[in-house]
């Protein structure tokens, strides 16, 4: 396996943060206390930073003294210490020197700001500074000392350079986001200020001064409007559009007049906080269709998708820290579980198994026993919560009425409800006495919840005091309700799961209080200088923090950084902008993300847990899917059996006998008998003699399958031993989790030690009919069955392969949990078989379509018949490589018909969009039309689905799910409104409630596409932990409503006059100020503000009261989104108390950040569920975000280096260097920045930006232009990056001739959009741009279906928003822009819904009754609206989007961030591992074809380098498992791209740790099979290789035989100069005649006469047809040459040479795997001669008259020349084997040869 080159070195673990923290702290001094001291310092420097304002001063003037002296103390304390560490460890010059240490130089910033801020507070006791001063700037990094005071906690038993390097990666992921985010921001910054460009025409009085402007010039509401007649808002009669000429500070900072401004309206859109007013100016200002897609394409990625990817950013942070800080945190196992589960052992008696409490019979109080036993039973439990709830549902009955007099109204309601209130005080206190004196002290305080008890105890015993009653003491009466969370066992547990690790979430809590703290006090001493009476945010520390945490829930967050920057300087409101800003980047990306991270991490399992949750959930998976058929299949098992029987009139030879119904069969076949005999059965090595009493036989008999995993032994009686075996068995099957084989196979017994051996075989001496057996195991699908089992049986049929494969757990556990999946869905199909057999009527529709018929048939392939996209070849029957595959399976993904029908209700949605209260379908044709074409249409599909697959009784029925009852219900409403279509539609009446279920229309796509249902199937699976979230918070939500209800019911009234304070003042009218715009403008002198004559009323605020508990409920659900918290602060804290600002606080601090939070974690827990991740091991999740990242990698484009040409090689250096990209990068970044500055065609700047433009332009011309001539054209089209490119800079020639031909608007258009695609190839250049990118692609692609799901659903809502509130009146919400008139416009508005804009305030508008509106006979005559449907409407609508749907979106990202964006040290293959191989394969595959044949492969492994390089050194074998691993893939043909990588990774992993159990079988399967084979083609080789060596020993011999007769021609013809030697090759070395010359002639040479040639296992062909033999250790090669007729001349040595080619010359190479099909020669090679030549030292061939062997020296002796014999020894020895050995091996292959040729003869 490919190890993974690990980075990070172990480093001893330390005791602390690290060395430095030994030297801080006052560690130089050895006091405890004076750290101590310190530390309380720090914390008293913080209090009095805090109370250290002018405005806190006048307030309390003894402060100014206190926070004085306080500061000399502090600030005299600290000099001292730092001084005390100057002389102790020095300055510089050491090496733990104090400026060396970085804590010790933040200690010494924060001396120098004490003595900064008492400098300059005595001077401003003096007078020398005004009481009011910027100065107080100086003050503000004071409140950092906290730091100090915090510090001391952050201990941690780790290493110090890793947590930095933890919080360095961390910061880094947070930086890359970051910085994608800002690339968001800048893109939609640019368009903004291309879009729309300076938003100032506005509606004002004819012949206003621009200039001059009043509040009573502009209309009433002020109105922006366009100047364009054709486009925008038309101002009415008397007004005119003028463009003001006003400062920023007037108008407003929002606009997009240039790329600064753009930039920070984008931020606050972003926000989702005050974007739809900025969308309605854009929209009255400009055409219509900008605004609306600018805003919500803004939303969906900077708010929707950017946004949340930062939540990815800190969970797997988080994820990461919490496994380093574990020690700090401690485990989830730890807790109120293993507590109990500590305290508790397991007992058995003869009724089974069950958990006791340890001593818990014992009495551990002073009660008697009786007492004990009331304690412990289910009645005293039973009533204690039965009483809370009364308690509870009492106190919800409180109510308080407006109309009556106040004081009166709730003195005499309180008496009522104190009374009651004593009593269950006082009966709840007996209570916890009684426990108490039952359980005792100790027994009674072990358990929090009696602590928690207690707790409540003492605080109602209070509360009931007169003095404290409705108090705020009456906290503890509420709380009570959270003892009913005990009630339920699943809500407990939830809970605990949450809450209980409560280190985590308390330090989170912790955290972000102390952040507030801190920048509450920074921000107080930033603007508390700001001397404004209207202006009161940061004058005190109280409100100060208000306002910040007001930022922190983003409430109103823009109106705190407007009202401070319209009090600062022009020079100080950007840097004012900046600090808000960042703080709410801070708090709202990061803060709020700790939250969703720390609840994820409770909500997942610790890796141990996992890997068992996996066994069992398969098991699970295994068993539901078992035998289950659903109540409408069972109710015919109710009915006798009724089959339909035929007579045979014919003899059953006569033609094939049908197969019998099993069924049938089945009543006819016995059982064993009860007396059988039975052999004796033989345990392991333990042979039972149980036997030898006939009376006491054992019988094994088939029975129904139970609930067991083996099946057990039925017998009379049992004798001791054989008890003691069989509960061994039973217990050992228990712990294995073994299951039932089936009823043919044996029954294995596995055991554990001595007892029972590892097999069991069971022997029979009578056993069943087995025809009976395999009978029922060859229906419905016996061979995958056949297949399943083979393995467990040996040769007998027996298991004793079973007993084998114990060895490996795991993978016993995998193919059991298969096989029982396998057998459990053959019972099912086996019932469904025996009703299909003995019912006549089952399956057939509507119990009168035959169930054969051929009219049942062709409905069926109507219904079914659908497009397939994997169409094969007729010939090869291989897949067909299709174009835009994604298409076709588009096509095919649902059927024919369903593509029918949703085109159908597509189109009938369209038509249902055009209706409205003025343009009904009662009245229109066409809209009747569409209706009854939809309800003819559907009926009659719905018609041939029930006539295919039947209604209800029949398995595939059209009611068989939910999707199919609500086609049907939608059919029927829709049947029924089409048959009735009324005239009159009154509000509230059943006809309209008609037309809103007909909206339902549109959710029957969900039901035809089958994405989108699972999608629904999803969410609904998930609904049990979405239930428990919903009951946590409306407890809360009741807890609150109560203590609310209580506290101010009946207080909340005031007169609307806010110069009256009594209610008996409150009559006549006043005149009431008009909202008329957000514009700082003033009324003209003389003037008055715009008002008009109201009635003075005493009343509730308008949107929320909390007289009782419903309205406060609903109050306080409101504020769950953040919306509306602001009123009920002011109004709480202004007009009853300011103390009250606790309570709204901190309801939004837990129902918010908590409560609100907790949907966002059980959604994306849900889904990673539903996906298959949850369960997942860290390893395993990395391999599936591995194996998806391979998937989407793509061979790299990049042709190599055209090395033989100049030119082009010259032009690739360029293209392909590091400056060069990086200036093609800054001209991207230029051009783009040209648009910061808007293009219009009479600006001055146009031309200029547009020169530049066209010179940047030129650049990017040249650059394509070297591209192609370094690529040429079809290397450069390869690349997708290269084709957009090219397809820009098209664009912006194009641009470039328009312009300066026409310079109109359309040029100007054409010109910015081509400068924004440019703008996107900066992702392309940049890596981290690039993957967080392809996260937000890749997440829009898989939340597809999710999000036209959401859309799905708001067009159902805004259809019903037409018909409940299309006429309802304009209100504070309901506008011109924002209203249900059309469907449009619901739809437009309930998108602004989603992003929680003034949702309430919409609601409330559409609640309006009489007599605040006028009521009508129709619905579309009346302007009312309907409270109790805008309830139900509203409060649905947003808990479905915001709350679940939403937050798909975030789990989907959370998904792909982890795919994509992995640490290098985390990522199994990183992206440099992948980018490595993508280069590697760009060398070898030179035709970019992404397919390279099978032995290119061993390039690419020997080329790869990283994770990825395999040591051919070290890794021989595995090298070669590689390669045949790919080799196998394809039958040797080609591999593509992914095969490789595939390959590559699963050799890179360790695939135990990361592949789950079903694929680490198959894997573990596979790698088994190539070691197999690798090991084969090893011996293989091998062998043939000792053959090889074995022919050459046989032709030494030859040689011999050769050299004697070449001595005895050599004496005859010495006198004559001897030619180069030529050897012919006769059929037998031993036939002497064959080499002997005719008379009259003696040839030099020897003549060979053979019809045949030698072939080399080891040998190649060349070109000429000769044939070489190579082997590295022989001295010999071994051409074959193909013998030819005739007489045979002298041959020269250049002839020889020629002949034999280039065989002489070539080395020799090892036997390969492809040539493993040369097998070794047959016998016949044994009859056959080769020829032999000698090379010399240099490598050249020598041929000579004479060879001779010297048996001595084992060498050969070789003469060459006319005067004597030169000689060439060659040494022989290098064989390895001697001579004899290798004859007498050679004999005995040459006679088994010569054998088979007899017998194939």
């Amino acid at each position: 396996m490919l190890g993974r080159k690990q980075s990070l070195r172990p480093e001893p673990i330390l005791a602390d943060y690290g060395p430095d923290e030994t030297l801080n702290e006052s560690a130089d001094i050895e006091w405890k206390w004076v750290r101590r001291l310190l530390r309380g310092c720090a914390l008293v420097s913080l209090i009095s930073v805090c109370m250290n304002t002018p405005r806190t001063f006048d307030s309390y003037k003894f402060l100014l003294i206190f926070t004085f002296v306080a500061d000399l103390v502090v600030t005299f304390l600290f000099t001292a210490e730092m001084i005390v560490k100057m002389h102790v460890r020095g300055i510089f010059k050491k090496p733990n020197g104090y400026f060396r240490d970085r804590w010790c130089r933040f200690d010494c910033i924060m001396v120098f700001f004490l003595w900064t801020s008492l400098v300059l507070q005595m001077f401003e006791m003096m007078g020398l500074v005004p009481h009011y001063s910027y100065l107080s700037i100086l003050r503000a990094p004071r409140p950092l000392i906290m730091i100090r005071f915090i510090r001391v906690f952050l201990k941690f038993s780790m290493p110090k350079s890793r947590i930095n390097q933890i919080f360095k990666r961390s910061s880094q992921q947070i930086y890359n986001v970051t910085l994608f985010f800002v690339f968001f921001m800048s893109l939609y910054g640019l368009l903004g200020v291309q879009f729309f460009g300076e938003l100032r025409n506005h509606c004002v009085l004819n012949g206003t001064n621009p200039r001059n402007l009043t509040i009573n010039d502009l209309a009433i509401p002020d109105t922006y409007c366009s100047k364009d007649n054709e486009s925008g808002y038309q101002c009415p009669g008397g007004f005119q559009c003028v463009r003001l000429e006003i400062s920023k500070y007037k108008q407003g900072f929002q606009g997009f007049d240039e790329f600064a401004t753009s930039l920070f309206t984008v931020y606050q859109a972003s926000s989702q906080e005050g974007w739809v007013y900025v969308m309605h100016r854009a929209m009255d200002s400009l055409p219509g269709w900008r605004a609306p897609l600018y805003f919500v394409t803004m939303i969906f990625f900077l708010a929707w998708l950017v946004k949340n990817v930062f939540i990815a950013v800190i969970t797997e942070t988080f994820n990461e820290i919490r496994v380093q800080f574990q020690q700090m945190w401690g485990n989830r196992a730890t807790g109120r579980l293993a507590e109990e589960q500590a305290s508790k052992i397991l007992s058995g008696d003869d009724y089974g198994w069950k958990l006791i409490q340890i001593d818990g019979d014992k009495q551990k109080g002073i009660a008697p026993w009786p007492f004990q036993v009331i304690l412990m039973s289910a009645v005293f439990r039973l009533l204690g919560m039965g009483a809370i709830l009364a308690n509870a549902i009492v106190t919800s009955t409180m109510y308080f009425k407006t109309e009556s007099h106040e004081d009166v109204n709730r003195k005499s309601i309180t008496d009522k409800y104190y009374y009651i209130e004593v009593g269950f005080t006082i009966f709840f206190d007996c209570e916890t006495m009684f426990k108490i004196w039952c359980l005792g002290p100790k027994g009674y305080f072990r358990q929090t919840i009696h602590k928690f008890e207690l707790l409540l105890v003492v605080g109602t015993t209070i509360h009931i005091i007169p003095n404290f009653y409705l108090s705020p003491m009456t906290y503890f009466q509420v709380l009570r309700v959270f003892r009913l969370i005990k009630a339920s066992p699943m809500l407990e547990d939830f809970v605990h799961k949450i809450f209980g690790p409560g280190k985590k979430l308390g330090s989170l809590v912790i955290f972000t209080m102390c952040l507030l703290i801190i920048t509450s006090s920074i921000s107080m001493q930033l603007f508390c200088f700001l001397t404004d009476t209207n202006f009161t945010k940061f004058e005190t520390f109280p409100e100060a923090f208000m306002s910040m945490f007001q930022i922190l829930t983003q409430e109103a967050w823009v109106e705190v950084m407007d009202e401070t920057m319209v009090r600062t300087s022009d020079t100080l409101a950007p840097i004012v902008a900046i600090y808000f800003i960042l703080y709410h980047l801070f708090v709202t990306l990061i803060v709020l993300s700790l939250f969703v991270a720390v609840i994820l991490d409770n909500l997942q399992l610790d890796e141990d847990i996992k890997k068992l949750k996996q066994l069992k959930f398969r098991e699970q998976s295994a068993e539901i899917k078992g035998s289950w058929l659903p109540w409408r299949l069972r109710m015919f098992e109710k009915f006798p059996d009724s089959p339909k029987m035929a007579r045979l009139n014919k003899l059953p030879s006569d033609f094939i006998l049908p197969k019998v119904r099993e069924s049938f069969m089945r009543q006819f076949v016995s059982e064993v008998d009860i007396e059988d005999n039975i052999n004796p059965i033989i345990l392991g090595n333990h042979k039972l003699d149980w036997c030898a009493d006939e009376r006491e036989p054992l019988l094994y008999r088939k029975q129904k399958i139970l609930k067991l995993l083996t099946p057990t032994l039925r017998q009379r009686s049992m004798n001791k031993q054989l008890k003691k075996y069989f509960v061994t068995a039973l217990v050992s099957d228990s712990d294995n989790q073994r299951m039932v084989l089936g009823d043919s196979g044996p029954i294995p017994i596995p055991g554990k030690g001595g007892g029972i051996g590892n097999q069991a075989t069971v022997n029979f001496k009578h056993r069943l009919d087995q025809r009976k057996s395999i009978r029922r195991s060859i229906r419905s699908g016996s061979l995958k069955m056949k297949q399943t089992y083979e393995h467990f049986l040996d040769g007998n049929g027996q298991a004793g392969a079973l007993s084998r494969m114990l060895k490996s757990p795991h993978d016993v556990d995998i193919k059991l949990l298969q096989a029982k999946k396998q057998q459990a869905e053959m019972r099912r199909n086996q019932r469904e078989m025996d009703l299909r057999e003995n019912h006549p009527l089952f399956d057939t529709p509507l119990f009168s379509v035959p169930r054969e018929s051929r009219f049942r048939r062709i409905c069926q392939t109507i219904v079914s018949a659908r497009y397939d996209p994997k169409s094969r070849d007729p010939m090869t029957g291989q897949e067909r490589k299709l174009k835009y595959k994604r298409l076709h399976n588009l096509l095919g993904l649902v059927t024919y018909l369903d593509w029918i029908m949703i085109t159908v209700t597509t189109l009938s949605c369209m038509s249902m969009a055009f209706e409205n209260p003025t343009y009904r379908v009662t009245e229109q044709l066409s809209l009747q039309i569409a209706e009854y074409g939809f309800v003819i249409l559907m009926s009659i599909e719905l018609g041939m689905k029930i006539l295919a697959d039947g209604l209800v009784f029949t398995p595939n029925a059209l009611l068989k799910d939910a999707a199919g009852i609500l086609d049907l219900f939608i059919y029927i409403v829709s049947l029924v409104f089409a048959i009735w279509l009324p005239n009159e539609v009154p509000q509230g009446s059943g006809a309209q409630a008609i037309m809103v279920l007909r909206c339902l229309r549109p959710l029957r796509i969900y039901n035809l596409v089958p994405h989108m249902r699972k999608v629904v199937f999803e969410l609904c699976r998930g609904f049990k932990e979405i239930l428990l979230v919903s009951v946590l918070l409306i407890v809360l939500l009741f807890v609150f409503a109560s203590y609310g209800v209580q506290m101010f019911g009946g207080k909340m009234a005031r007169c609307n006059d806010p110069n009256i304070t009594s209610r008996e003042l409150c009559t006549g009218v006043f005149k009431r100020r008009i909202y008329v715009t957000k514009m700082r403008l003033e009324p003209a002198l003389g003037e008055r503000y715009p008002a008009f004559t109201v009635p003075r009323v005493w009343s509730n605020p308008r949107r929320f009261d909390f007289d009782n508990i419903g309205n406060a409920m609903l109050a306080l659900f409101e504020t769950l989104s953040f919306k509306g918290w602001l009123d009920i602060r002011d109004v709480l804290g202004k007009s009853i108390q300011p103390m009250h600002f606790i309570y709204i606080h901190v309801f939004v601090f837990l129902g918010c950040m908590i409560g609100v939070t907790l949907f966002v974690g059980v959604v994306i827990a849900n889904y990673s569920q539903n996906k298959g991740t949850a369960l997942l091991t860290v390893d395993q999740r990395r391999w599936c975000d591995l194996k998806k990242r391979l998937k989407i990698a793509q061979p790299l484009h990049l042709p190599p280096r055209p090395d033989g040409h100049a030119v082009r090689c010259i032009a690739y250096d360029i293209t392909q260097n590091i400056w060069f990209k990086r200036f093609i990068a800054l001209a991207v970044l230029i051009n783009s920045g040209l648009l910061c500055i808007r293009w219009e065609k009479e600006g001055s700047a146009t031309v200029t930006l547009s020169s530049i433009s066209t010179m940047l332009t030129c650049i990017f011309v040249f650059e394509v232009l070297m591209k192609v001539i370094a690529f040429t054209l079809l290397g450069y089209w390869q690349s997708r990056r290269n084709r957009y490119d090219l397809f820009v800079t098209v664009m912006g020639v194009l641009w470039i001739a328009l312009w300066y031909m026409f310079q109109g608007d359309i040029a100007v258009t054409f010109g910015y959009t081509v400068i924004i695609l440019r703008f996107f190839t900066i992702t392309g250049k940049h890596a981290t741009l690039k993957m967080l990118m392809l996260t937000v692609v890749v997440s829009v692609y898989k939340s597809f279906f999710i999000i036209m799901g959401m859309f799905l659903l708001i067009v159902f809502y805004g259809f019903a928003g037409v018909i409940l509130f299309g006429t309802v009146k304009y209100g504070e919400g309901l506008s011109r822009h924002a209203n249900f008139g059309t469907a449009t416009k619901g739809v437009a508005m309930l998108f602004r819904i989603v992003t929680g804009e003034d949702w309430n305030k919409i609601m409330h508008d559409c609640m309006v009754q009489p007599p605040y509106c006028t009521q009508g006979e129709n619905f579309w005559q009346t302007d009312c609206g309907n409270k109790t449907a805008a309830l139900a409407y509203f409060c649905s609508f947003y808990v479905i989007i915001t709350y679940i749907v939403l937050n798909l979106l975030v789990a989907i990202i959370m998904e792909n961030f982890t795919l994509f964006y992995s640490n290098e040290e985390d990522a199994l293959l990183s992206y440099a591992d992948i980018r490595n191989f993508q280069n590697t394969w760009n060398v070898v595959d030179i035709h970019q074809r992404g397919l390279i044949p099978v032995r290119r492969v061993k390039f690419i492994l020997r080329l790869l380098r990283g994770r990825l390089q395999v040591d051919l050194l070290k890794d021989k074998l595995l090298f070669k498992h590689m390669c045949y691993e790919v080799e196998r893939l394809h039958n040797g043909e080609d591999v593509t791209f992914h095969d490789v990588l595939n390959m590559l990774s699963y050799r890179s992993v360790d695939i135990r740790k990361s592949l789950q159990l079903e694929e680490l079988l198959a894997r573990e399967e596979l790698e088994y099979i190539i070691e197999e084979e690798v090991a084969k083609q090893t011996i293989r080789s091998w062998l043939e290789g000792c053959l090889k060596r074995i022919r050459a020993n046989q032709h030494q011999n030859l040689i011999k035989g050769f050299a004697a007769a070449t001595e005895q021609q050599t004496t005859l013809i010495n006198e004559q100069p001897e030619p180069p030697l030529t050897f012919g090759v006769g059929q037998s070395p031993m036939v002497s005649n064959a080499a002997t010359p005719s008379q009259g002639q003696i040839s030099p040479g020897l003549v060979a006469q053979s019809g045949s040639s030698v072939t080399s296992p080891a040998s190649y062909q060349d070109h000429q047809g000769h044939i070489g033999a190579i082997h590295p250790h022989a001295p010999f090669h071994q051409p074959s040459i193909t013998s030819t007729t005739g007489s045979l001349g002298p041959e020269p040595k250049s002839a020889l040479k020629q002949k034999l080619g280039r065989s002489l010359d070539e080395p020799l190479s090892h036997v390969s795997s492809s040539s493993r099909s040369d097998s070794v020669s047959s016998g016949s090679d044994t009859k056959r001669l080769s020829f032999l030549v000698a090379k010399d030292g240099q490598g050249q061939s020598v041929a000579g008259e004479g060879m001779v062997w010297d048996e001595q020296q084992s060498k050969f002796s070789l003469g060459v020349g006319p005067g004597g014999v030169k000689k060439a020894e060659l040494q022989s020895s290098h064989f390895g084997r001697r001579v004899g050995d290798i004859q007498n091996w050679w004999g005995e292959l040459s006679a088994s040869d010569e054998q088979e040729n007899h017998i194939t003869n």
